[in-house]
Order: C-alpha cells, then sequence, then structure tokens
C-alpha cells in the first residue's frame, strides 16, 4: 500500500543518532510548525559535509512535544537526549532552542534512495509517496 508523508531533512551523522534511539530530541532555533507535530513524516537523512551519499529516507519518525529552552542551563540539562555538546556547532548560541522529543515509528531495513522526480526542499519536502 502507497502512502504518502511530509519529510524532513537532518544530516547524516545526527540522523543515525535518532534511528538508534540514542538522540530523541532533535534541537532547532525555532519551534516545530503546527502541522508537523504528531504527524508520522519520513527522515531524509543527507550526507552533509561527512557523508557519501546521495540523501535517502532511513525512518518514519513523529515529533510529539516541543520545548522551548529559558536558556543555557535549562538546554545543557538535556544534553543526554539531544545530544549536543558545549563546542558543537549545535550548541546554545544567541538564538533561542527548541527541543522537539521525537518518536521513532519505523526504522526502514534498507535506506529508501530519496525519489528523483522530487525536488528536496531545505529542511522539509511534501507529497513523499512510498
Amino acid at each position: 500500500m502507497i502512502k504518502t508523508y511530509s519529510g524532513i531533512n537532518i544530516q547524516w551523522p545526527i540522523s543515525e543518532e535518532i534511528v538508534t534511539g540514542n538522540k530523541t530530541i532533535e534541537t532547532r532555533t525555532y519551534p516545530i510548525p503546527t502541522k508537523y507535530l504528531n504527524e508520522e513524516m519520513l527522515l531524509i537523512e543527507t550526507p552533509g559535509k561527512k557523508g557519501d551519499f546521495q540523501a535517502r529516507i532511513t525512518a518514519i519518525i513523529k515529533f510529539n512535544r516541543c520545548i522551548q529552552y529559558k536558556n543555557k542551563s535549562h538546554f545543557y540539562k538535556d544534553s543526554q537526549f539531544h545530544l549536543v555538546e558545549r563546542g558543537s556547532p549545535w550548541e546554545w548560541k544567541e538564538k533561542p532552542k527548541f527541543g522537539w522529543v521525537v518518536e521513532l515509528i519505523h526504522k526502514f531495513d534498507k535506506p529508501i534512495p530519496f525519489p528523483k522526480n522530487l525536488k528536496k526542499g531545505i529542511l522539509y519536502t511534501n507529497n513523499i509517496k512510498i
């Protein structure tokens, strides 16, 4: 049965930490758009600077809650969940930080190549059929 999903781009190796269950909070500098909260989405793994592969779909995930971190201390108390350490490229800076609590719905046995007929968005891609 074919189903249509939205997808979110997450760079490798962060994407792998989510799929293995090591990372349970994705951090961003903005809250999750309401339309994606509690929606099953495809995790589109992008190579970033370290990967040697084309974008691919590795899992179905859902963001079931959004946390607004009040300050650095509040943010780093959740380090065991979001895996962001001081000094990393994703550390607390000037902008506010938000934590998107992620739930792994399904990990694909093998990555699915990103459909060539779709234009991959910068952050999100809509109408992906798998």
